[in-house]
């Protein structure tokens, strides 16, 4: 059986109500990343000079120099355009979560104290601010124990919170693993909280809370190609955002947006300019929630807390799927086997993800497997509903339109029918009962039956698949 691993589906098209505090329609979380100090440079020890995120554009490392430059531009954002951001944000009394990388606080006693007295949080950005998509799993993995370390040393108590930022596909396993944090952040997938129990590579973990983060929304986009030239371009993005965002959760969509900020970028004063006339906007607005990402989480796990799903049909094997599935295409269990052996994911673990799955090998099958199935589906109201010998499934759709309550004129009525109609096509009338009454099951089966038989074979078996859907809507979320 092939798996697809990664989540395409998420919350649906209906994701949870935050319920927010106050009931606010939106929460903007600020962060600050605290990167100066520890990123890539020779008296770091690293092989080459820091090439990312700064004034210069385009920017490549120099293996074995220093880039003084580069240094200077990286010592800005700890000698000014922290202490700018620090005045913003305490005068306007907007709390800040902080990814701090470990060896640049370390570097930084005095604004780790300023972070300190202003109540920010201090998350965890890594030991280094360097590419980790090249590291083998253990190396990264002593980094981020290291970090863990330091990060107590310096701060006084280890961090919470994680965000990585240059990850490797081993990055949220070993968070996860690591098993202190109360939530990481290294995902841009969603603008919700969620629960992630699996590590992205097939394996179940320990329920673990993420907090995604944001790359659009964020003063990286000054340093990037295509990204923000000047500061309205940089309020006006955010304005849109945090604008809409508030007007879905007037109408009862509350969501989350991240702001992301570095020092050495929005930290110098003609982006800072536009960065606090988007705080003064955000703050005109009454029902808004500001808080740390921490206090997020503690949101989160109190009003969302982790509920295992009752059945996860990606996750199981081919005898319990079939156990599961089997029944739903009418005494057809070959369907829910062809469909097992497709890709299937966290996708197919909805109703309509899983019906997709289901039709899709029902609809690849040959006519005569087709007719199979179609035979397969007993007459409305007929011998075997007499006999009691439906299935269940069968059974409970027929009452549901009160085909187990004729009368006996209306009995007759529907085993005449059922006798022309079998006659014509070869196959029983099939119909989806649930959707109709019964006089709307006799006014369709009175004007299918002149149909042609190809039109009602196609008509047929969009009823199989619509019955199926059904079918699944009672096991699995829709």
């Amino acid at each position: 059986m092939r798996r697809y691993l990664r989540n395409m589906r998420g919350y649906g098209a209906n994701p949870p109500d935050p319920k927010w505090p106050g009931r606010a329609h939106v929460a903007v979380q600020f962060v600050v990343n605290y990167e100066e100090g520890g990123e890539n440079c020779i008296l770091h020890g690293d092989e080459a000079s820091e090439a990312f995120l700064s004034e210069i554009v385009g920017a490549a490392p120099w293996p074995g120099m220093r880039h003084w430059n580069m240094e200077s531009i990286y010592e800005y954002g700890a000698r000014a355009g922290f202490w700018r951001l620090h005045r913003m944000f305490t005068d306007a009394e907007v709390p800040v979560t902080v990814f701090g990388v470990a060896s640049a606080l370390a570097r930084s006693p005095e604004q780790v104290t300023a972070m300190q007295e202003a109540g920010w949080e201090i998350a965890s950005h890594g030991l280094k601010w360097i590419d980790y998509r090249a590291h083998s799993e253990d190396d990264e993995r002593r980094d981020l124990q290291e970090a863990v370390r330091l990060h107590a040393e310096v701060v006084g108590e280890r961090p919470a919170g994680l965000y990585l930022g240059r990850t490797s596909v081993n990055s949220v396993k070993l968070a996860a693993g690591e098993g202190g944090f109360a939530w990481i952040s290294d995902t841009y997938d969603d603008d919700l909280p969620y629960w992630l129990d699996h590590d992205g590579h097939g394996n179940a973990i320990s329920p673990q809370l993420v907090v995604p983060y944001t790359l659009d929304a964020n003063d990286m986009r000054f340093a990037t190609p295509q990204g923000f030239n000047s500061g309205d371009q940089f309020f006006a993005y955010l304005k849109d955002a945090f604008d809409t965002l508030y007007e879905e959760g007037r109408r009862g969509r509350p969501a989350m947006m991240s702001v992301g900020l570095h020092c050495r970028l929005v930290g110098r004063p003609g982006r800072a300019a536009a960065l606090k006339r988007f705080i003064d906007h955000v703050k005109s607005h009454e029902k808004v929630w500001l808080p740390t990402r921490m206090d997020i989480a503690r949101h989160w796990m109190e009003h969302h807390p982790y509920e295992a799903p009752a059945l996860k049909p990606s996750l199981l094997d081919e005898a319990a799927f079939i156990a599961h599935f089997g029944g739903i295409f009418e005494h057809s269990p070959w369907v829910a086997e062809r469909a097992f052996r497709l890709e299937l994911g966290p996708a197919h673990d909805s109703a309509a993800g899983l019906h997709n799955a289901l039709a899709r090998a029902f609809r690849s099958a040959s006519g005569e497997e087709r007719l199979g199935v179609l035979t397969a589906h007993p007459d409305l109201a007929g011998k075997l509903a007499a006999a009691k010998r439906l299935t269940p499934e069968s059974s409970r759709e027929q009452a549901s339109a009160g085909l187990d309550a004729l009368t006996d004129e209306e009995r007759a009525h529907f085993t005449d029918l059922n006798t022309r109609y079998t006659e014509k096509f070869g196959f029983p009338f099939i119909i989806a009962v649930k959707d109709h009454s019964k006089d709307g099951i006799l006014k369709a089966f009175e004007a299918r039956i002149e149909n042609s038989r190809e039109e009602e074979f196609v008509t047929a078996c969009g009823q199989v698949e619509r019955i199926a859907y059904l079918r699944l809507k009672d096991l699995l979320p829709s």
